[in-house]
């Protein structure tokens, strides 16, 4: 899902910004105000209020934060529901230089920082260290791909780990917290005895900046745009970008659980796979089956915000699905229970927040059977900072989700065990 500091953003939610500069001049869109819409607490409380055309920034177990035009509250009012105002209690941020991140955030990276530290371990750790890419993205960036083992110049066959970040441009603690992953997991082999049996046992992908376009965008004036699709202008539509995670090809479009309106933060695509960016990431992860056995066992997808460990399926409130049968539905519970554990974040299955189609998570288990985990991070609400926290907490907050890294990569040879059923279908 998703600290300029509160005022920040919410001081940014009536500013309209401009797609592009050769756009054409768009309709002023109507005002955006944040709330707090409580006492939903069931998933088709929340998925009914997502379904209003609200932009969901964050859920908890009885409420949604979200943005919304005045005819939107109006409408959500009327239907008996209480909003109460999130409140602007901070100053904007000061901003730097367009395509820099502003005053007290300069802690984030941009993608050519991105690319030159990595750039930078793999010729410290050439032997752990491979940085290459998986493809381009709408305007031509290299989407990075970082591979990290014992020896990176050889594929062992070992059970192998993916973890993506930033799908949505404006999470950039996500990029943070690839970036913190490929470093400590560098830097830690041969110094520190548990990540280098995890590094002799294993492969590991990590994928930093999965919407590259968009990220940057959502820093090009210099402060936050508040921007969560990638750049992929809409064919005889004023309207620009894609919701990556809307866009995945399992149950895609299927359930109201994503937009069919350009405009809509969610919306997802013309077709499935219509993302340059998730489709390359497809074939990438279609590739890793060798001799008929996808190598990718398990795999975490970041986002920002609201603290939650989130598993298949988001398209049905059903536990179970097509490929997905209670001795499954039991074993993504309990890893999730005990990955929540280590960092605090409260587990469920994807849908009993609310309903969501064409993820990445439920692609990757109907179409791979891999273990796949969505980590919201901090924080909690949009006014701790919402998609913006202060660069001041990237240590902590990435730091945070170690023990879960190390528990997945723990498991990743046999998913299953965790709950003493057969490994099957690796």
């Amino acid at each position: 899902m998703r600290r300029v500091a509160v005022g920040a953003v919410l001081g940014m939610l009536t500013v309209v910004i401009p797609f592009s500069a050769a756009a054409a001049p768009a309709d002023p869109a109507p005002p955006l105000a944040a709330y707090r819409v409580a006492g939903l607490d069931n998933s088709a409380a929340r998925t009914a209020v997502a379904n209003q055309g609200v932009e969901v920034l964050a859920g908890g177990r009885d409420y949604l934060e979200v943005r919304a035009t005045p005819a939107q509250a109006d409408r959500l009012r009327a239907g008996g529901l209480r909003l109460d105002p999130l409140p602007a209690t901070a100053p904007l941020p000061v901003p730097v230089a367009p395509g820099q991140f502003p005053i007290g955030y300069q802690g984030y990276h941009t993608y050519r920082q991105l690319t030159a530290e990595l750039d930078s371990l793999s010729a410290a750790h050439p032997n752990q260290v491979a940085v290459s890419s998986y493809g381009k993205s709408v305007q031509g960036r290299p989407l990075l791909l970082v591979k990290i083992s014992d020896d990176v110049r050889v594929d062992n066959h070992e059970p192998e780990v993916l973890f993506s970040c930033a799908q949505h441009a404006r999470e950039h603690i996500t990029v943070e917290m690839c970036m913190h992953i490929v470093r400590r997991l560098a830097q830690g082999y041969g110094t520190d005895p548990a990540i280098t049996r995890l590094l002799k046992s294993r492969e590991i992908w990590v994928m930093p900046m999965a919407n590259p376009d968009g990220a940057e965008y959502d820093i090009s004036t210099g402060l936050f745009a508040m921007w969560r699709k990638n750049r992929q202008p809409t064919p005889e539509n004023r309207e620009v970008g894609i919701d990556l995670n809307r866009n995945w090809g399992d149950e895609w479009g299927c359930c109201d659980g994503s937009s069919s309106n350009p405009a809509s933060d969610t919306y997802h695509g013309p077709a499935p796979f219509s993302a340059p960016e998730t489709a390359q990431l497809r074939d990438w992860v279609n590739s890793r089956v060798i001799g008929g056995v996808q190598q990718i066992t398990a795999h975490i997808d970041f986002h920002s915000f609201s603290e939650l460990v989130l598993w298949p399926y988001g398209f049905t409130s059903s536990d179970t699905g097509p490929g997905l049968n209670k001795s499954d539905a039991d074993t993504f519970r309990k890893l999730g229970e005990q990955l929540a554990a280590t960092n605090g974040y409260k587990p469920e299955q994807s849908s009993h927040l609310y309903i969501n189609d064409g993820s990445i998570g439920d692609w990757m288990w109907a179409q791979h059977h891999i273990w796949s985990y969505t980590l919201e991070m901090y924080p909690t609400s949009l006014t701790q900072g919402g998609f913006y926290p202060p660069a001041s907490v990237i240590d902590r907050e990435t730091a945070r989700n170690d023990a879960a890294v190390d528990l997945l990569l723990t498991y990743a040879d046999c998913v299953p065990r965790i709950t003493a059923a057969p490994c099957g279908r690796r």
